[in-house]
């Protein structure tokens, strides 16, 4: 049998697996939250994570290009990018595919046709990997920015603040001894 086949039969484990794997990334309590809730109104954030790595794991079975790829990845990145994680944390969930896969598939992957075309999967997972850091970087920049825009914006409230007060003092009569 062939790799994309197995994969395919074997999607919803997969999946199923390869969330789970990502909800170890995170706090026991918001995992367990995440888990339970796939409501995308109530818990966005578990939801989007769902909804993603599916289209991901699709997209590979499918063999689509990076581009066409990097919209879901994107999604999961902007997540990652405001929350506590190193960037290897924020961008190591695309190898827990790897390790999804592996426990999965454990009996039927070291077959010699399958090991092949595993190598194949695998490297394109590397290459996600690829573009995730650098999609991880942009969402990282962007936020600098944000930051650097926002300190620009209260510096400059606060030179007219004094400058305000400056001219309303000038204004006030001025006591005569």
């Amino acid at each position: 049998m062939l790799l994309n086949d197995l994969l395919k039969r074997e999607k919803d484990a997969i999946l199923k697996k390869w969330f789970s794997l990502i909800l170890e990334t995170y706090a026991s309590d918001t995992a367990t939250l995440m888990r339970k809730d796939k409501n995308q109104f109530t818990n966005p954030v578990g939801s989007t994570i769902s909804r993603e790595i599916e289209a991901l794991f699709k997209g590979l079975l499918e063999n689509r290009g990076f581009e066409e790829l990097s919209t879901s990845l994107d999604a999961l990145l902007k997540i990652r990018s405001v929350q506590d994680f190193t960037p290897s944390q924020a961008v190591g969930f695309i190898f827990l595919l790897k390790k999804a896969v592996r426990e999965t598939l454990e009996g039927e992957i070291h077959k010699e046709s399958v090991s092949e075309e595993g190598l194949k999967f695998f490297s394109r997972i590397d290459g996600l990997a690829l573009l995730a850091f650098d999609l991880y970087m942009d969402c990282r920049e962007k936020i600098c920015e944000i930051r650097i825009n926002e300190a620009k914006a209260e510096k400059e409230m606060a030179f007219r603040m004094m400058e305000r007060m400056t001219h309303s003092k000038e204004k006030q009569p001025q006591e005569k001894d």
